[in-house]
């Protein structure tokens, strides 16, 4: 049997896997990253490449209490990115708005500012994604990107996401309306390249 027919069982969101690579470490997010974590919810860059509209400052209590319930989700699955490097919490990546019905999920990640266009963030996305693929038996994982993000689509591109459609003027900021791309990732795609699909000629990196 193929190893990407899908299972009927519904998927373990309830164990929180680490996930290694070659530069970063994937793991349970706890309320103890929220200090790490910080600097992306108080960028301005960040907020703008996430689409995060903010009414005055973050609350880290409430925030804190956010992270600190994540364990106890089982419909979701949020990871810390870790840089195996320094041994710092540079970010997340995330599965969620699963639909059973359907065996899909969402994907986002964010990482705190200084570590773009490192290739942290792509290999993060490969690991949460393989596992969303892999362990918890999905078939379709989809996100949305700014059209003022084009390093972070070339990122999902490297591991096999594909633009579907444009959602026009979905997002206002600074009194602009910019369009978002829904790009998706199935699981015969990624059980064909695993992350590293053929761009232009050449396997991506």
């Amino acid at each position: 049997m193929a190893d990407h027919v899908r299972s009927a069982s519904r998927p373990d969101f309830r164990t929180k896997p680490s996930l290694r690579g070659e530069q970063v470490l994937l793991r349970p997010v706890t309320a103890d990253d929220v200090p790490a974590l910080m600097p992306m919810f108080l960028d301005e860059e960040a907020s703008r490449l996430t689409g995060s509209h903010h009414d005055g400052a973050p609350d880290e209590g409430r925030i804190r209490a956010w992270y600190g319930s994540r364990q106890e989700q089982d419909d979701r699955l949020d990871l810390a990115v870790i840089e195996h490097g320094s041994g710092n919490v540079i970010g997340e990546a995330v599965l969620n708005e699963w639909d059973p019905d359907n065996e899909s999920c969402s994907f986002r990640i964010c990482l705190v500012p200084g570590t773009y266009g490192t290739g942290l963030g792509t290999e993060a996305t490969r690991l949460i994604i393989g596992y969303g693929f892999e362990e918890l038996r999905l078939h379709r994982i989809s996100l949305e990107v700014y059209a003022f993000n084009p390093r972070a689509r070339r990122a999902y591109e490297k591991v096999g996401f594909v633009a579907e459609g444009v959602l026009r003027d979905a997002l206002l900021w600074d009194g602009r309306r910019v369009d978002t791309t829904v790009m998706s990732i199935l699981a015969p795609e990624w059980f064909q390249h695993r992350g590293r699909p053929r761009i232009s000629g050449h396997t991506s990196a």
